[in-house]
């Protein structure tokens, strides 16, 4: 009698076994991107704010510097090795 695991396609087998070792790294990947997106648009906006004349607090734009630094590295670490 075969085992369950020698009747599963070899394909589908590696996909399980790296899904097992970081389960829900698309959902993670995904809200890397929504995040990193938010940031560029954030500061995106303070800068034109600034360049209008507008005064912002610094704080603000030192958090969405920040933000836009950390979230796409986030996202660049979540990527695959291969």
């Amino acid at each position: 009698m075969k085992s369950l695991m020698s009747e599963i396609d070899p394909k589908l087998k590696k996909k399980l076994l790296r899904e097992t070792k970081a389960p829900f790294k698309g959902l993670r990947r995904l809200i890397w991107a929504a995040c990193t997106g938010s940031a560029f648009l954030g500061l995106f906006i303070m800068l034109s704010q600034i360049i209008g004349g507008n005064e912002i607090q610094q704080n603000n734009l030192l958090i969405q510097i920040g933000a836009s630094i950390l979230f796409p590295t986030l996202f660049y670490f979540e990527r695959d090795k291969n």
